[in-house]
């Protein structure tokens, strides 16, 4: 079974400022629970000039306690990040997955930054960051757990030790349902921290800049959230 949610929404600012944005978008106040954030390969494609960038990001936190039945010991997560930026069209293309116990729950979001339709502006309302970037976003869901359960069950004694074993009061199906209605609900209760996250960084650039931005997430940004992510009060995973 999979599962889809769909999101739109926009920021009352330009694509190069809300692209810049989402790769500066950790550390950030509403992402205490990312720990660190890795370039892995980025290259500019000579053919069509775009850049595509690769990027891993640790995620430390609680999972839900409907999941962490499953999985009682994972606190921590990895997120692949792949991006596209398309200068040229004004476009950008961003995909993450988890890394971890997809087995239990795979999660891909997708998402795709253009400017807004009313985003034509005049060269005085550029100079002032006047504009809007639409971003629409879809994540997919899916829950494998219990299959190999089901495809056992279907070789006469070994299935029916399974049966009387640990999915004995789950059904294949409920245990699916479950855990993807789990993951759909935390990421909309994520979409709101996520943007306030993105409007903190957007703001920031627009008082101080690119290197303003860079010298507090380097010399107070992280120093800051070190102290959180070292603390007793691990935060749950949301985004």
């Amino acid at each position: 079974m999979v599962k889809f949610y769909e999101n739109s929404f926009s920021y009352d600012y330009q694509w190069p400022a809300v692209t810049l944005a989402y790769f500066l978008r950790y550390p950030n106040p509403y992402s205490k629970h990312v720990v660190s954030s890795d370039t892995l390969s980025s290259h500019l494609d000579s053919r069509t000039g775009n850049l595509h960038v690769t990027r891993l990001h640790l995620k430390r936190g609680k999972l839900p306690a409907s999941v962490a039945r499953f999985l009682p010991k994972i606190k921590e997560s990895y997120i692949l990040e792949k991006s596209i930026v398309d200068v040229k069209n004004q476009r950008l293309e961003t995909e993450t997955r988890n890394l971890d116990w997809e087995g239990v729950l795979s999660v891909v979001e997708s998402q795709v930054y253009t400017p807004g339709s009313d985003s034509t502006t005049s060269e005085p309302e550029a100079a002032t960051g006047a504009g809007k970037t639409d971003v629409r976003t879809i994540v997919r869901f899916e829950s494998r757990l219990g299959g190999a359960a089901r495809n056992t069950q279907s070789d006469g004694l070994a299935g029916e030790e399974v049966r009387g074993g640990w999915f004995s009061n789950w059904t294949t199906g409920s245990v699916q349902r479950s855990v993807e209605l789990v993951g759909m609900r935390r990421m909309r209760e994520g979409f709101g921290r996520r943007r306030e996250g993105m409007k903190v960084v957007l703001e920031q650039l627009r008082e101080t800049g690119f290197v303003g931005v860079i010298r507090e997430q380097r010399q107070g940004g992280w120093e800051r959230w070190k102290q959180v992510w070292r603390g007793e009060g691990v935060e749950r995973m949301d985004d």
